[in-house]
C-alpha cells in the first residue's frame, strides 16, 4: 500500500508563520504534524511507500526532512508556487501518481492534521471492507457543514451520496481528509478529472467514485485537530497529549 500525503497547500491564514515554511512541518509537542502521521500509520504494517506531494515553494523542506526518516519516503514538486497556481488535491493525486508509476492500494490524507486516534483502525476498517473507503463524524453546526464534504450513508455504512461544501447539507455526517482507494479505484481518478468531478478538495474525487462503485463511510474513532490560524495552532499545542485511542 501506498500512503499519499496531501501537502501542497500554503496555508495562507497562518501567515507569517508557513510564509516560507510548510504547515505540516510544524511542531505539536516533540514532534512535527506529520511526523505523528507517519509514526502512527507506520504501525500498521501495511505501507511500503510514503508519497509527499508538495508545492516547489516548498518541497526542499519536505526533501530536508524525509531524510531524517527511516521509512521510504518520496518527495513529489507539483511545480506551483503561489496559492493562485495550486493544482488541486485530485489533481496532485494524479499528479503524483503519474509521476512515480503508482499502482497500487492508497491511504490518501491531508498532511496538516493532528489526530488523538490511531489510523491503523482506519486502515484496518478498509481492508476487512476491501472497497475504498471514508471516514465521518456528526457535525452539528450547520454552517461548518457548509464548508465541508458531507455524506449520506445507509444502514450497513455505504455511502448513497455526497457533497462538497454543499449549500443545503443532507446530512450531519462531515468528511474528514482521510481516504483510501483500492487499487482499481486509484486507476479512476483520471477518469473522475475528466468527468469533471471538482479537483480542489480531496473529497470531490469520493463524491463522484461513489456513483460509480461502492464506497463506505467508517465513523471516526476520535477527535481531528484542524489547525487553521494562529491561535489554533497555539491552542493545539497547549491541549493536544497525542494518541490515546
Amino acid at each position: 500500500m501506498k500512503c499519499l500525503i496531501l501537502a501542497a497547500g500554503y496555508a495562507t491564514r497562518l501567515y507569517p508563520l508557513t510564509e516560507n515554511f510548510p504547515k505540516p512541518l510544524l511542531t505539536v509537542g516533540d514532534k512535527t504534524i506529520l511526523d505523528w502521521l507517519i509514526d502512527d500509520i507506520d504501525t500498521s504494517g501495511e505501507v511500503d511507500e510514503y508519497v509527499v506531494i508538495s508545492n516547489h515553494k516548498y518541497a526542499h523542506h519536505f526533501d530536508a526532512w524525509a531524510k531524517t526518516k527511516a521509512q521510504k519516503i518520496s518527495v513529489v514538486d507539483d511545480g506551483t508556487d503561489s496559492n493562485e497556481t495550486r493544482l488541486g488535491a485530485v489533481k496532485d493525486i494524479q499528479f503524483a501518481i503519474d509521476k512515480l508509476g503508482l499502482d497500487d492500494d492508497m491511504l490518501v490524507i491531508a498532511g496538516d492534521n493532528v489526530l488523538d486516534f490511531s489510523l491503523t483502525r482506519f486502515v484496518a476498517y478498509a481492508k476487512e471492507k476491501q472497497s475504498s473507503c471514508i471516514m465521518r463524524y456528526y457535525e452539528g453546526d450547520l454552517k461548518r457543514l457548509t464548508k465541508c464534504g458531507v455524506v449520506q450513508i445507509d444502514e450497513n455504512d455505504r455511502i448513497i451520496g455526497m457533497e462538497e461544501k454543499p449549500a443545503e447539507p443532507k446530512s450531519n455526517w462531515c468528511c474528514p481528509p482521510f481516504y483510501y482507494y483500492t487499487k482499481a479505484d486509484a486507476r479512476l481518478v483520471e477518469k473522475g478529472i475528466e468527468s469533471g468531478c471538482g479537483t480542489d478538495a480531496p473529497g470531490s474525487y469520493i463524491a463522484w467514485l461513489c456513483a460509480e462503485t461502492t464506497v463506505y463511510a467508517m465513523e471516526m474513532p476520535g477527535s481531528r485537530y484542524d489547525i487553521g490560524n494562529l491561535e489554533s495552532y497555539e491552542r493545539v499545542k497547549a491541549e493536544y497529549k497525542g494518541i490515546t485511542k
